[in-house]
């Protein structure tokens, strides 16, 4: 406790300064002002909560692979659209980009979900990465023909979208196993501002690439990009399925499905995204309003409007770990980027759009922020990754649907009234989501039923790292000694099972693990295979 927040009756020492005169006692019945926080204090408090890099090695390390993953991708997104309208000079078949990308990401998001709950989700991490490098590399060569073909065009983009949704459920999956329970919603606001810094100096280096250097060196640095993620990502330590986890199989997507209808607070969260988008996603018709508004020269400026919100939020995003009724804060944020919108389409002031569609990008990302976190704190690891690619279909096809939404809007009726009407829309619409979902309004990570035993789960396997093992399928004794490294709520290597061969060579009574004979004691009743060597 700091020298000012001492009691008052404490008496001064002989040599300090004279007291007070009596002319200025305190009120009677008044109680001390309480100490005043430094200005640094106040400013962490609001920077991102850095905790999970200082707790996770493997945190730090996905955190960087992202990075350098998203600014590259960031540079083939400009640059692929770019390169079909010079060859064909179609708007048309730009636009058709967008469904040659939706049916492969709904259909491989969801059994990539599949995939994270049955395999090794690093090594499914590292086989997708090194395969969206490869397609990089694919579009370098097409670009370098004499004559460029359109159809590798359509092929990478379905291939990159197929690849993202296998690999995204295993990449969500991954961090619950990483990150402290408690620092869950602080992991969250960092792989969020990990998105903005790649999403905005991406395209912003892909302009002067493709003003300078060409459409090659837009694709030779993304493919350059993808072999530093890949080995960043093989640093990472294994992330082995549980010790139950069946095959891939519709089955198992439809398990997944079922315990998402059963948890209604996860089901508003789906909703609550999939409407904000279908009703008040505007980017489509931003050059129609930029033209309404009289203001052509600020279409840039309403693309990076909603960005800007979004990044301002990621950098002071110290303040979401202290919010604990995550499902209430997700329902405000979602009203508020209605209102935002919709406000948006009734002014006719650029400056004031501008300032609005701030607004909404920042909402957007509070309700991203806390949905992330409810979602890595209630769902059970073997289930995870099912439920992260349900996710991925809530927040990729919203906007997808958004866009023909207020795009055949505004054909019936106006540019700004499409807008505007989007917006309300979505306002009442997350209205009677939060009236029909009590429990998504009621939920507290604090008390939440599921929350806790999660945390219970974590706190067992913090104590008894060796129960929750995932099954040896190895054939033979295990190569490595020694238990598994591991720290409260950050696993590093793969556990090793009850009864395995493992046990030949692990430590007696260490702080890591029980003894040879607690073991024994514990393994299941079964006669172990043996291994017999010359």
């Amino acid at each position: 406790m700091t020298s000012d927040s001492a009691p008052l009756s404490t008496p001064a020492p002989a040599s300090s300064a004279p007291p007070a005169s009596p002319a200025s006692p305190p009120s009677p019945g008044s109680s001390p002002a309480p100490p005043r926080r430094p200005a640094r204090r106040r400013l962490s408090a609001l920077l991102p909560d850095p905790a999970p890099w200082r707790s996770s090695r493997d945190f730090r390390l996905m955190w960087c692979a992202g990075v350098v993953t998203v600014f590259g991708s960031s540079l083939s997104f400009v640059a692929l659209p770019l390169q079909l309208k010079m060859l064909t000079g179609s708007t048309l078949a730009v636009g058709a980009l967008g469904a040659v990308e939706l049916v492969p990401m709904i259909v491989f998001g969801l059994y990539g979900g599949a995939l994270a709950d049955s395999f090794d989700r690093r090594r499914l991490v590292l086989w997708t990465e090194a395969a969206l490098g490869l397609v990089a590399v694919l579009l370098l060569l097409n670009c370098l023909l004499p004559h460029p073909m359109v159809w590798p065009l359509y092929a990478a983009a379905a291939a990159t979208s197929a690849l993202t949704g296998l690999q995204r459920p295993a990449l969500d999956a991954i961090v619950p196993r990483i990150v402290p329970h408690d620092q869950l919603a602080a992991a969250a606001a960092l792989n969020a501002l990990r998105w903005q810094i790649g999403t905005i100096a991406g395209p912003a280096l892909a302009g002067g690439l493709l003003a300078f250097a060409g459409l090659r060196w837009a694709y030779a640095v993304d493919a350059a990009t993808f072999a530093v993620s890949l080995l960043l990502a093989r640093k990472l330590a294994p992330q082995p399925a549980s010790h139950d986890a069946e095959k891939p199989s519709l089955r198992g997507i439809a398990e997944g499905a079922r315990y998402a209808w059963s948890r209604k607070e996860l089901l508003g969260t789906y909703a609550i995204d999939v409407l904000a988008m279908l009703f008040a996603f505007p980017l489509a018709i931003f050059p129609f309003l930029a033209d309404d508004l009289d203001a052509p020269w600020a279409l840039g400026l309403m693309y990076a409007a909603l960005p800007a919100g979004s990044f301002l939020v990621s950098l002071t995003s110290g303040w979401t770990s202290r919010i604990h009724r995550q499902g209430r804060a997700i329902v405000l944020a979602a009203a508020g980027w209605g209102l935002a919108v919709a406000a948006a389409g009734l002014l006719p002031h650029i400056w004031l759009v501008l300032l609005l569609l701030t607004v909404a990008g920042a909402c957007d990302m509070i309700s991203g922020i806390f949905r992330s976190a409810m979602w890595n704190q209630t769902i059970p690891d073997e289930l995870r990754g099912r439920l992260a690619g349900i996710e991925l279909l809530s927040y990729s096809a919203g906007p997808q649907l958004g866009q023909v939404r207020i795009g055949g809007m505004a054909a019936l009726t106006s540019v700004r009234a499409s807008v505007a009407w989007g917006g309300l829309l979505c306002f009442a619409g997350v209205g009677l989501l939060a009236l029909g979902l009590p429990k998504l309004m009621a939920y507290d990570a604090r008390t939440d039923e599921h929350a806790r035993r999660m945390r219970e789960r974590r706190v067992r396997r913090c104590r008894d790292p060796w129960r929750e093992r995932a099954p040896w399928r190895g054939r033979g004794p295990r190569r490595r000694r020694g238990p598994p490294r591991q720290r409260c709520g950050e696993l590093t290597t793969p556990h090793i099972p009850h009864g395995s061969p493992g046990f030949l060579f692990t430590a007696r009574g260490t702080s890591a693990g029980p003894g040879r004979a607690a073991r024994r004691r514990d393994a299941p009743r079964r006669k172990p295979r043996r291994h017999h060597r010359k």
